[in-house]
Parts: structure tokens; C-alpha cells; sequence
């Protein structure tokens, strides 16, 4: 994997919509800065994100990337007529939820699958779903598997399984917030499981310099307290000769865990900007032991 991955929400309308043109340039500006891993999931617009993401990578050569999709929610039409989404953790639906991927991106294999958002079905997902990916793993269709979400209960069930590669966690490993670090990073760390980590920007609160009073948190308005530590860090990061996006990304990276920070775009110029702030060596020791002592980050 490279060092910064793209993740596809936004592909899939996540906050606007877009065309096939504009998710294209948002994947070739991911390209040409160097970014190889994408991940994608069936949730992300309906299937909108993986069409579009396997569309934009068609033209590359397939041993030239890695790519991830998630299993545990199928696309079924309603009454309606209109697709919605399924809760399946069963054998049955993770091989469809695996072959449905395929035929949406255009591939013959994933490299990740990962469990998405296993919370609410704990159960069948870690006695029924995760078997079922060993065995995909196990027969070649995918190389890698995992899990990803947010839920720091469900991360905690499954970061000291063994059978997994990877734990995607999803905004609980960031500047602005790391409960993951109290029991899942270490779980993780003790049986060799690799951390991708995902919402480094906390819904886009820690992507501007300064944050705004309509900063979103968990795809909601931000809560006071945890804007004004965000203003309290970008304060610091300014202070530093840096920018609190440059810090929240150096910071979703530091551990050796982590094999993958992974961020999304809603244009080209987000991802290029992205991808020059996370090559960019800047040293930041010091905004480290100056957060520490302010109370924002752990020692």
C-alpha cells in the first residue's frame, strides 16, 4: 500500500453530486501524486462509488493498484422499484456482496474486503461473516481481509482476531480525538493486525486551517466542545510554522501500525493538496510535545 490512499464517499454524492468526468479527475489527480490504494464500498452511493471508481481505473493496469470494498450491506430493489440497502453478514451474503462488487468495478478480484460497520450485527459478523471472508481468502478471490468502521466496540470484538489483515478505523485515531489508542490500538499491535486509518479529518473539521462555526462532525453539525479543541489545535499547529491539516494528517501517521492514512476528495485540487501535505517532511516534534502539554494528545 502507499503511505496516503483515497477513500470514495464522495465519489458516491456524499455531500454533492458529481459526474463520471469530475470522479475521474478526482482519481487522476489521486494517480499522479503517487496514490495507489483506493477504497470503495456498495454503501457509497447505492454502487454509484465503485462504478465510478472502476471506470476511472480501467485504463491502468490492474497488478498496478490495490483496491478495497466492504461486504455486509447489499443493493436490492424496494417497493419502489429503487435500490436500498440489506444487512447481510451470511456466507451467502458476503459472496454476493463480493461478486456484486466485482461486477461494479469491472474486476475479477479484491485485494481488501473488509466487514463494514458491523456493529449492529456483532453476532453473525464475527461468527459467520468473518469465517466466510477467511475462506474467500483462502480460495483467492480476495488477498486481504478486515474490517471497517467507526464503532469502537465493534473495532475492540476484532482487533485481536488473528484470521484479520487489517482494522479500517474510521475517525478514532485522529488529532482531534484517539480513543482507539486505549484498547484496539493495542490489541491490534499484539497479534500483527495492520491499521488503514480513515477520517483523519474528522468529517472535514480538521481539514481547514481554521474552523468554521459550520464545521461538520459525524456528518453533523460539530458539537462546541470538540470545536473549540479543534480551533485550540489549529491555534498550535499555527504557531508550530505548520497548518492543522498538515498536523492532523503527520499525526494519523505516526504509528508504525498504521500502514495507510486514508482521505477523500471532492475535487482534484483537495487530493493534490492532500498528497503534498503528507509527503511534506516538515518536522513536528514539537507541535507534538506542545499538544501533549497542552492536554490535546496523549504522551
Amino acid at each position: 500500500m502507499t503511505a496516503l490512499g483515497l477513500g470514495t464517499a464522495q465519489l458516491g454524492d456524499l455531500y454533492q453530486s458529481l459526474d463520471q468526468d469530475r470522479a475521474t479527475s478526482i482519481v487522476d489527480a489521486a494517480w499522479d501524486a503517487g496514490i495507489r490504494y483506493f477504497d470503495t464500498a456498495p454503501h457509497y452511493g447505492l454502487g454509484l462509488a465503485e462504478r465510478r471508481l472502476g471506470a476511472a481505473l480501467r485504463p491502468r493496469a490492474r497488478t498496478d493498484y490495490v483496491i478495497s470494498s466492504k461486504v455486509g450491506r447489499l443493493l436490492r430493489a424496494g417497493r419502489d422499484g429503487r435500490l436500498v440497502r440489506q444487512w447481510d453478514f451470511s456466507e451467502a451474503g458476503i459472496r454476493r456482496s463480493v461478486e456484486e462488487s466485482l461486477l461494479r468495478l469491472d474486476l475479477d478480484r479484491l485485494d481488501v474486503a473488509l466487514l463494514h460497520d458491523p456493529q449492529e450485527h456483532l453476532d453473525e459478523a464475527l461468527n459467520t461473516g468473518l469465517p466466510a471472508l477467511v475462506r474467500l481468502r483462502e480460495e483467492g478471490v480476495v488477498d486481504a481481509i478486515g474490517v471497517g468502521t467507526g464503532d469502537l466496540g465493534a473495532l475492540a470484538a476484532f482487533a485481536a482476531r488473528t484470521e484479520l489483515d487489517a482494522l479500517m478505523i474510521a475517525g478514532r485515531y485522529t488529532l482531534l480525538e484517539q480513543p482507539a489508542l486505549t484498547e484496539v490500538i493495542p490489541a491490534a499491535r499484539a497479534v500483527g493486525i495492520s491499521v488503514l486509518n480513515a477520517g483523519v479529518f474528522n468529517s472535514g473539521m480538521l481539514a481547514r486551517d481554521h474552523p468554521t462555526s459550520d464545521a461538520r462532525y459525524e456528518y453533523g453539525a460539530a458539537p462546541q466542545e470538540l470545536l473549540a479543541r479543534a480551533r485550540r489545535l489549529a491555534d498550535a499547529a499555527t504557531a508550530a510554522g505548520t497548518t492543522l491539516p498538515h498536523a492532523a494528517l503527520a499525526y494519523a501517521a505516526r504509528d508504525p501500525l498504521v500502514a495507510c492514512v486514508v482521505v477523500g476528495a471532492d475535487d482534484a485540487g483537495q487530493i493534490r493538496a492532500n498528497a503534498r501535505m503528507a509527503l511534506d517532511p516538515l518536522p513536528l516534534d514539537g507541535l507534538w510535545s506542545e499538544l501533549v502539554a497542552l492536554g490535546l494528545i496523549p504522551a
